[in-house]
């Protein structure tokens, strides 16, 4: 550590600082950080597993945490080239038995969930850690804290650090845990002034900190990661212990996974039914030759999917119109969809098949976001940007239905009357858990009169509502951004009953299936065609602010909150309107975008009220 110090101090200021833009400039041509991994050698797959090519057993597995499996359905981003190559670099100083490693890599293993199983590993080996986040990543839209633009060092998107890894001479890897330090560097790439000469001079910025600074002059914050996460960022430890007594969402609703990926959502999806059969028509019409279809419709073949092969596969389905179904698109936005494995590249049937039924909801939720975060509730398929317009978003639905076509899906003990011979996806141990804490009954199917029993339904709501808060969402914050969200469970029977009714009411709001009051108007004649979505916001009166969909049309009665109001990543009011621009709104259209104004409406409100029913019954912690 000391000569890796010293060797970079001993170059004077010039020298160093034109050194730092040309190693930055260079390495910026290499590296790509590009999610797919070039080196696919068994050994080093082996390793990332905590074997050598002897079969010996290393303490490097990457796949597990605290010695189980991180139970990872998609873990590919540790199949990532960086993290091989660290991986490697750890494995020869263990061999070694000291040594320091120095990289510059993505910046995502830092606090991504599925990444949890290296850092504990790094900690394992290590005696000190030293991380450098550089952020920069325009994929998160970071920000420096004071607002101001934040420059990645690298022409890339994905964000960087500098990690520094260190093991001394002399000490046993099981026996201990590094010491981790932290540090940010927010800003632009560099800022210049201009000298009387008219030379432009940097005086600021990432590759003037980074030639003017060294370990030791480096302010940084010792962490303390703390399980099962094990973060190498910044935490508010204080109030971490008590989040983490919630249940996390996926170990409540256990059958999850993230939403349909069509990879060619333009052809299987539709504003319009009648288009959208048209174009599938098309497709199983094996008159019509490929390339005329491809040109069409803009369809190519990829390395898994063929079209000549799926058009054969679809023309031989007698089923095939009962796959046209409804997909939610985006928050309020249902499209017309065909959901068939010939056209769809990730259906995810194995659990989208239980939104295709006669009733059912399904949490929507992301595990790691760039948006601000949020929950959102579908009752059938949703697509995998429903809800965060950058990261994919998962879906657990409430009740799971029985595949006629498998046998033994569920337990007989499951009672049979329920409606499509459904039952609850809710974890046993939850069950026991909240049952006693209420000192209720719970029932299988549907609500419960909530004085002695309690259902699915009333689970459901008590979970919408407690996620909706804006107190559990601004004090939980940090840790809603890394993972799963976590319920906290209530022992008051009276505040559980309160949140049951209050997060029936925006349930039913986010279904459209009740409606608020306070609906906007639509009076101007025109052809109906949105050509440019602008808002008007009245000063004297803001509650009849004015969405234009084009010069003289316009909704009347949108309140600014209401028209600045996030689902997700996602500005409701204007992205529902945007994404139909050059289309003529029909009548049906028009009142479906009046009762989405009234919905968020009665949504601010109805968040307020939940904040004010926890606080008259003892305020956070929820107990």
């Amino acid at each position: 550590m000391d000569m890796v110090a010293l060797a970079w101090v001993a170059c004077q200021p010039a020298a160093r600082q034109a050194l730092s833009l040309l190693f930055f400039k260079l390495v910026a041509q290499f590296v790509g950080y590009s999610g797919h991994s070039a080196n696919k050698g068994q050994w080093i797959t082996n390793l990332l597993h905590g074997q050598d090519s002897k079969s010996e057993k290393e303490s490097g597995n990457y796949f597990e945490i605290d010695g189980k499996s991180l139970g990872e359905r998609n873990p590919k981003y540790l199949n990532d080239d960086y993290v091989k190559f660290i991986r490697f670099a750890q494995w020869r100083i263990e061999r070694t038995g000291y040594g320091i490693l120095a990289f510059i890599t993505n910046h995502g293993y830092l606090d991504n969930p599925t990444f949890r199983g290296m850092r504990q590993s790094l900690m394992q080996s290590f005696d000190e850690i030293y991380v450098l986040d550089l952020h920069g990543n325009s994929k998160k839209k970071e920000r420096s804290p004071d607002g101001l633009k934040d420059e990645n060092v690298f022409d890339i998107q994905q964000g960087v650090a500098i990690g520094i890894f260190v093991k001394r001479q002399g000490k046993a890897a099981s026996s201990h845990a590094a010491t981790v330090h932290h540090a940010h560097l927010w800003g632009p790439r560099e800022v210049y002034e201009k000298t009387y000469e008219g030379q432009r001079l940097i005086i600021s910025g990432k590759y003037y900190w980074l030639a003017e600074n060294d370990l030791t002059t480096t302010q940084w914050t010792i962490l303390s990661p703390q399980p099962p996460l094990y973060l190498f960022v910044p935490q508010l430890i204080d109030l971490l212990a008590e989040y983490q007594q919630g249940w996390r969402v996926r170990d409540i609703l256990p059958v999850n996974s993230t939403g349909v990926k069509t990879h060619r959502d333009h052809f299987v999806m539709d504003f319009d039914h009648v288009s959208l059969q048209k174009r599938i028509e098309d497709f199983k019409d094996l008159s019509i030759p490929d390339d005329t279809l491809a040109q069409q419709y803009e369809l190519r073949d990829t390395g898994d999917w063929k079209l000549n092969e799926k058009r054969r596969s679809l023309a031989t389905d007698p089923q095939w119109k009962a796959h046209f179904t409804q997909c939610l698109y985006r928050p309020f936005d249902v499209r017309a969809y065909f959901h068939h494995e010939d056209v769809v590249d990730r259906p995810r049937q194995e659990v989208m098949y239980h939104m295709l039924t006669e009733k059912n909801w399904g949490l929507i939720g992301t595990r790691q976001t760039r948006d601000n975060w949020d929950l959102f509730i579908t009752n059938i398929v949703m697509d995998h940007k429903s809800l965060a317009a950058y990261d994919t978003n998962t879906l657990f639905p409430l009740y799971l239905y029985p595949d006629p076509n498998k046998k033994g899906l569920f337990d007989t003990n499951i009672p049979s009357n329920a409606p499509g011979g459904r039952r609850p996806n809710l974890s046993s141990a939850f069950i026991i858990d909240i049952s006693k804490k209420l000192n209720m009954t719970f029932i299988p199917d549907g609500k419960g009169n909530l004085q002695h029993t309690f259902g699915p339904e009333d689970i459901f709501n008590y979970m919408y509502a407690v996620f909706h808060s804006p107190t559990y969402r601004e004090r939980y914050a940090e840790f809603l951004k890394i993972d799963f969200p976590r319920l906290p469970l209530t022992s008051n029977a009276d505040l559980f009953r309160e949140l049951c009714r209050l997060g029936e009411s925006l349930v039913g709001l986010h279904l459209m299936e009740r409606f608020g009051k306070a609906m906007p108007i639509f009076r101007v004649k025109g052809n109906n065609v949105v050509e440019k979505v602008e808002y008007l916001d009245p000063r004297d009166q803001p509650e009849q602010g004015r969405v234009y969909i084009n010069k003289t049309q316009y909704f009347e009665g949108v309140p600014p909150e209401v028209w600045d109001f996030h689902i997700g990543g996602y500005q409701v009011c204007q992205k529902w309107l945007k994404d139909r621009k050059g289309r003529e709104l029909s009548y049906e259209d028009m009142e479906h975008y009046q009762r989405i104004v009234a919905a968020l409406t009665e949504t601010i409100q109805l968040m307020e009220e939940f904040d004010e029913v926890i606080e008259e019954h003892g305020g956070w912690p929820i107990k």
